[in-house]
């Protein structure tokens, strides 16, 4: 079967917080237990419900974000994602029509279904209707005709009563129920400022909430027929994007494979991950092999793979799967550590790329591990390239909430009451290493926490959305913004970076 033609579903609802969560990613696991090799995705640029989704199938979730890649890239980066799969789970974003702001369709869960010729699955919290239900789906099923919503999952049913009438109310729209989730203590997922709490930091709780999720869409919704539906997606024509094939062609460096990213938690003790079936190599996309930027003059004829450490761990959990691809296919090899853990930078680092997550809640951790923030000031102070994104900025600072941090900037950091959160369109105002000055890239924000000041004397982008303003940091190889991006829409940027950590 070609990536093209997997089965594939996905999960919208009229709102938020009606469960699509919980039902997307209760049906990964169910699919997974029953052997089934699933292909996790998401709708958008959140970084928490992947960890999710990865921990009920064992595969990399992987986002589809049609504002920040283009729309484009979603088919390409879809078929990436699922080759060798059985199925594709595809949650989606906000109410199933919700895209970028003054943007349309742009960046909806309706556009992505719709690139992907996927039929749709929407969950409808049932907990405060009856007759009004019908009403509610038919206007989702006639608002956008190429939008095939092909099911109903009913959540929050109160009994068998408020059930049948549901049932008969429908019967009218002509969109057969899939699925009934009667309505029980909310599986324990719990949330903060920034939504739900990452799957790194509540390993053990986490496996429990997806089976539980698992438990409940298994016995309330009919996986035969959803996955009959699945296989009703149409065929997708286009090739699937391939790291080292998006940057230019370069001489392989040696002949082991490069390992695929890694996943955002360990497994479980003792076994695979939950419902996972055992594994099997058609489901890993092939890696590029590690390469040298070709015409590159490297100073005393070093070729070998530089070493870019990637922060992990609870702290700094907010990254994309082909940021790691893309670095690999440029030459570099990957290397993670956990800035909680680790006393020291991977030995014969030469980049660094911290990316987002939760610095503010393991302050006093991050704070107390002093060898490791020397040796990152250290790292910096050579001038090797340093990237970071959100977390990762706050962790370069002098402070965060009173605490000592790495000290690389001359800036403090602090939490916040006010949600920054939204897309944004932006330009590289400085020359740096990730990024040539006048690159245009697209981009999120999603924080609750304050840097002053919030440039430097060459600051990192020039945002154009919302508002007009610069943002963030350029200060010799260091890279940091608050601005969270996805390198696949540009692929160039991390061909620079390895670049930058081969001359430096």
């Amino acid at each position: 079967m070609s990536s093209g033609s997997v089965p594939r579903l996905v999960i919208a609802a009229p709102s938020s917080g009606s469960g699509k969560t919980t039902v997307a990613t209760g049906l990964m696991a169910a699919f997974a237990a029953r052997g089934l090799a699933v292909s996790p995705h998401k709708v958008g640029p959140d970084y928490i419900d992947p960890g999710y989704h990865a921990l009920a199938t064992g595969r990399v979730g992987r986002n589809l974000d049609a504002y920040m890649c283009g729309p484009e890239l979603v088919g390409p980066l879809f078929v990436h994602g699922a080759r060798g799969c059985d199925i594709a789970v595809v949650e989606g974003v906000m109410g199933l029509y919700d895209g970028a702001a003054g943007e349309g369709e742009l960046a909806s869960t309706a556009q992505v279904a719709k690139l992907l010729r996927a039929p749709v699955v929407l969950v409808v919290d049932a907990s405060s209707q009856s007759r009004s239900v019908a009403a509610l789906v038919h206007g989702f099923v006639s608002w956008d005709p190429e939008v095939r919503v092909g099911g109903v999952i009913l959540n929050k049913v109160a009994s068998d009563r408020h059930e049948e009438m549901l049932r008969e109310a429908l019967e009218s729209v002509g969109v057969p129920v899939v699925g009934v989730l009667r309505r029980v203590p909310q599986v324990d997922v719990p949330s903060r400022h920034l939504g739900l709490v990452p799957v790194a930091e509540r390993q053990g709780e986490a496996v429990a909430a997806v089976a539980a999720m698992a438990a409940q869409v298994s016995e309330g919704c009919d996986l035969e027929a959803l996955f009959g539906l699945a296989r009703s997606a149409g065929v997708l024509a286009c090739a699937g994007w391939d790291a080292g094939e998006v940057l230019p062609a370069a001489e392989p460096l040696k002949d082991a494979a490069s390992p695929p990213p890694p996943l955002p938690v360990p497994p479980p003790e003792g076994g695979p991950p939950l419902g996972a079936a055992p594994p099997d190599p058609r489901c890993r996309p092939e890696r590029p092999r590690p390469q040298t930027p070709d015409g590159l003059v490297v100073p005393g004829g070093d070729t070998s793979a530089p070493v870019i450490a990637l922060a992990g761990g609870a702290a700094f959990t907010f990254s994309y799967a082909e940021h790691v691809e893309l670095l690999r296919a440029a030459g570099a090899e990957v290397v993670v550590f956990d800035p909680l853990r680790d006393e020291q930078l991977p030995d014969g680092t030469r980049g660094l790329v911290i990316g987002g997550g939760f610095p503010e809640v393991f302050g006093a951790e991050l704070s107390a591990n002093e060898p490791l923030r020397k040796s990152v000031a250290a790292l910096a102070g050579s001038g090797a390239p340093v990237a970071a994104e959100c977390a990762g900025l706050l962790y370069l600072g002098r402070e965060l909430d009173g605490r000592p941090m790495c000290g690389v900037l001359d800036a403090t950091a602090r939490m916040s009451d006010r949600l920054t959160l939204g897309y944004r369109d932006a330009v590289a105002v400085s020359d740096s290493s990730l990024a040539a000055a006048g690159t245009r890239m697209r981009g999120h924000e999603f924080h609750r926490t304050v840097v002053e000041p919030g440039a430097g004397a060459e600051p990192a982008w020039g945002v154009r959305t919302p508002v007009r303003r610069v943002e963030g940091f350029v200060q010799r190889g260091v890279h940091a913004s608050y601005l969270h991006t996805h390198w696949a829409s540009a692929p160039g940027v991390a061909r620079r970076f390895v670049e930058r950590c081969l001359t430096s």
